[in-house]
């Protein structure tokens, strides 16, 4: 088994866990320095640092902070806490394992594309999607990216959100990014942006009010206009924006 790869597909799936290494011993214990175990958020264990009651501890504390979203490290004494006969203690540092981003770049134009090679060097899961041949040949040489060649309505029911989703729409048509973005409001996510003009956003946000499909406290979670102010001007320099307004709200605890 390798751990790394465990925590790798876990982080993919979207769950949340714990790993649990031990980074100091004293005496007799039942597992050396550098054992592992992930306990995921539903309290089942990957691999061992030792069972019996300091397992079970472990876990306990495991999930504690995975709540937390706290690294910390606990001294176990063996005997005195866990009456557990080899007698020594142990250190075990527990730092959580957090779900990769997701990121869904609605649109393969200059801007999705910049945005796309841009989150290659970030923790974003990223898939670009589009429904024009011509621009998504031009984004096989971009590694580290996954590409969608669809249909964005027939897309949209297919693809996963959770409260780690990120959103990017980008498409060249107002009236395909209204239907993505009234779409995308109705799920988790953690960041949902649309491009567009003042005017064009002032629009929207009266068409989603005036339909039902968003009120105007919802329509505030929405980026609009999308990224952070720096005077952006060409597609290199708004995907630069777009990517500092999501690595902001990535990065707040």
């Amino acid at each position: 088994m390798n751990i790394y790869q465990e925590i790798e597909q876990i982080r993919r799936e979207g769950s949340r866990a714990a790993l649990c290494s031990i980074i100091h011993t004293k005496g007799s214990t039942p597992r050396k320095v550098g054992a592992k175990m992930i306990v995921l958020e539903s309290g089942s264990i990957i691999g061992t640092i030792g069972g019996g009651n300091l397992e079970k501890e472990v876990i306990k504390n495991a999930l504690l902070q995975i709540k937390k979203n706290e690294t910390k490290i606990f001294k176990h004494d063996l005997l005195y806490q866990h009456n557990m006969c080899c007698g020594g203690s142990v250190e075990i540092f527990i730092e959580p394992v957090e779900p990769m981003k997701r990121l869904y770049i609605f649109g393969a134009g200059h801007t999705g594309q910049a945005l796309a090679k841009l989150t290659k060097f970030t923790d974003f899961e990223t898939f670009i999607i589009d429904d024009r041949q011509e621009y998504i040949e031009q984004l096989k040489n971009i590694s580290g990216v996954n590409i969608l060649h669809a249909d964005y309505r027939k897309v949209l029911p297919t693809l996963p959100f959770n409260k780690e989703t990120y959103c990017v729409i980008l498409t060249y048509e107002h009236e395909i990014d209204r239907d993505i973005l009234s779409f995308c409001i109705q799920k988790p996510y953690a960041y949902l942006g649309m491009i567009g003009s003042q005017r064009k956003i002032e629009i929207t946000k009266k068409m989603f009010v005036d339909s039902g499909i968003a009120n105007k406290k919802k329509l505030e979670t929405v980026k609009m206009p999308i990224g952070l102010n720096i005077n952006a001007e060409t597609p290199e320099e708004i995907a630069v924006s777009i990517l500092a307004e999501m690595i902001n709200i990535k990065n707040k605890k």
